[in-house]
């Protein structure tokens, strides 16, 4: 287990976990691309019972995954910034928190991929583009 915290982009709503690194992974499904304006999102789950809200308090809304299941998502309601998703029901007792919001993020690596049939067509070649340290 590891010890995480984090927060949304402008800092209103923070947030510490105990997470299990293993648990990282990418999403390629469109509704993730759409949510993120990117190409996947990347998020660690974690338990409801060792996720803990320290300050503020995120909005969310209610959407159907590509998978049928209905998914709360967290957001921070003045900057926007993706937190969290849950489910109802049996689903509700893990949460998953967007790796972008963690500040120990360059420590979690993803572990493995779901919805790869979405993945855009670019994905595996992103190494072979030219990249700049600075814009």
């Amino acid at each position: 287990m590891m010890n995480i915290d984090g927060r949304c982009h402008c800092g209103r709503v923070t947030y510490e976990a105990s997470i299990d690194p293993a648990l990282v992974r990418i999403c390629h499904c469109l509704d993730c691309q759409s949510l993120t304006g990117s190409a996947y999102r990347v998020t660690v789950r974690a338990a409801k019972k060792d996720l803990t809200i320290t300050a503020g308090s995120p909005k969310s809304y209610t959407r159907y995954g590509d998978n049928g299941r209905k998914r709360l998502q967290y957001f921070c309601d003045n900057c926007g910034s993706p937190l969290f998703t849950t489910g109802e029901g049996a689903d509700s007792a893990i949460w998953g928190i967007r790796w972008g919001s963690i500040r120990q993020r360059e420590a979690l690596s993803p572990a493995s991929q779901i919805w790869r049939r979405s993945a855009a067509n670019w994905v595996d070649r992103i190494d072979q583009l030219p990249a700049h340290d600075k814009d």
